[in-house]
């Protein structure tokens, strides 16, 4: 590393008092949503045609909010940008409207996702705009929390994840966990430099220097054979970055230096150098996963592909959708008469129509909805490898759950069935890769879906994942031609298959 980097361009006021002067904090910069649509045109000239698939996604998203922009502009009503502000008001109760915060929302999750600086600015801009207008958007504060993780700033980030976990009952996209993650890993860091202030004492007198100045000559001392002064100086440019408020990832980046420089300095290392690697590694771990409580997932018995066919075979299953007709079923009674009842991702409870018992939980990956509610087979689905994994130690709760899916049961229309995307081009919901799973094995004599419209009668589900959107990422009349070849009898609200 040979310059400490500012991620922030723009000048901002305020902020917390541990960052550097100009970087963002969890409080709002008051943003008029003219201006943000205004900088969301320009940046839209900047990406269309890139050939970076993020920024040509951003580019598609800008549109989008663009188009839905000049549409509310171009209406009778709305002749001025105050008209257009007084009209969002109407459908919301807040200064926009909702189709316009989703438009702004999706855009800032596009900006995010693509992660070079530029983005991160239009994000934050868009982030500021929503907060101005609404204030306890709660998707608006988690979007800002992300936002700022990003931008190397996790003090910050978890003042704003905090702030939508108070205007939020039931933390599905495991918030709590984000946040002990970070004061972990924050801890872990004092800890190391702590000990680096206390192995180096000579760092004391390079603390109050610019650091990117003393790292230079840090790096130019050990250039030249002289590691004591190099080392009085890098570890000096540490504790510099660390007082104010260098973003993050340049922080670890200087620290993962000046650790390799050490390393290759000590054959044999110190029993002060081996216990700060020590601190770095579970600095590192703890932020990119947060703690587990209990590593093995309090007992928890991974079960294989053959081994749930073995755990199902011979008894009557009904799987019930997260659909708007479910909720006016009133079909409890009967739903609990089945032997084993499937559930996906999150369901909502109601026992005069949905029926009291959950025996199997199948949920994707990425969000935590119901993971706390206790079943005997929780099947997690997704399509990346590492990405699954990295969310079953995130999310899973210990003791919630007597039997898990394993690999083998990761992405079972994919991997076991083989179905590429020329075979079948959406992404699978988790309700196709389970009725999938379930005609494959093929040892159930009922097998009855309740429910299941493809979301024509709506959406049912717990009252956190209700704004969710209705993903236009899967085929939902494909899975329905699926289901409907397959159908034995269709009666109301039931399909059987077996």
């Amino acid at each position: 590393m040979t310059r400490v980097r500012s991620r922030w361009s723009r000048s901002r006021p305020g902020g917390p008092a541990s960052a550097e002067p100009g970087l963002p904090g969890a409080e709002v910069t008051p943003t008029e949503l003219e201006d943000c649509l205004r900088a969301c045109a320009v940046h839209s000239g900047k990406v269309v045609g890139s050939l970076d698939g993020r920024r040509a996604a951003l580019a598609e998203q800008l549109r989008q909010l663009l188009a839905l922009w000049a549409g509310q502009q171009s209406a009778p009503a709305a002749s001025t940008a105050g008209s257009l502000l007084r009209r969002g008001t109407k459908a919301s109760g807040g200064a926009i409207g909702n189709d316009l915060l989703d438009a702004l929302l999706a855009v800032a999750n596009k900006a995010l996702d693509c992660g070079y600086d530029d983005e991160l600015n239009l994000a934050l801009l868009v982030s500021d705009t929503v907060l101005t207008q609404r204030k306890n958007s709660r998707a608006g504060w988690r979007l800002r929390g992300r936002l700022l993780e990003a931008m190397g700033l996790p003090v910050a980030a978890v003042e704003a994840y905090e702030r939508y976990l108070a205007l939020t009952k039931d933390d599905g996209f495991g918030t709590s966990a984000r946040i002990a993650g970070i004061r972990t890993s924050q801890d872990r860091r004092a800890e190391l430099l702590a000990l680096l202030e206390r192995d180096v004492p000579a760092a004391a007198a390079f603390t109050e220097r610019p650091a990117t100045d003393v790292w230079a000559e840090g790096l130019q001392a050990h250039a030249d054979g002289d590691w004591d002064g190099a080392q009085a100086r890098l570890v000096g440019a540490l504790l510099a970055m660390d007082r104010t408020g260098t973003p993050e990832q340049d922080f670890l980046e200087a620290l993962s230096q000046y650790l390799d420089l050490v390393t290759r300095i000590h054959v044999r290392p110190t029993v002060e150098l081996t216990e700060v690697i020590g601190l770095f590694a579970e600095q590192r771990r703890n932020r990119l996963r947060g703690p587990v409580a209990d590593p093995l997932f309090g007992g928890v018995e991974w079960i294989t592909l053959g081994e749930f066919r073995n755990q199902i075979a011979g008894k009557s299953i009904c799987l019930i959708a997260n659909s708007g007709s479910v909720g006016e079923s009133s079909l409890g009674s009967e739903i609990d008469d089945f032997d084993l009842v499937v559930r996906f991702n999150s369901y909502r409870i109601d026992p005069a129509h949905t029926g009291r018992r959950t025996d199997i939980h199948v949920t994707i990956h990425k969000h935590g909805f119901n993971w706390d509610q206790s079943v005997t087979t929780r099947l997690v689905f997704g399509g990346n490898s590492s990405d699954w994994k990295y969310s079953l130690r995130h999310r899973l709760v210990p003791g919630a759950q007597r039997f898990l899916g394993d690999e083998s049961l990761r992405w079972p229309a994919r991997n076991i069935g083989e179905l590429g995307t020329d075979a079948f081009p959406g992404i699978p919901t988790s309700g196709f890769n389970m009725l999938w799973l379930l005609d494959f094995l093929d040892v159930s004599p009922t097998l009855d879906l309740i429910g299941f419209d493809f979301y024509e009668s709506g959406a049912y589900r717990v009252d956190a994942a209700m704004k969710l959107p209705i993903t236009s990422v899967h085929e939902y009349t494909t899975e329905k031609a699926w289901v409907m070849e397959r159908a034995q009898s269709v009666s109301g609200m039931r399909i059987s298959l077996r």
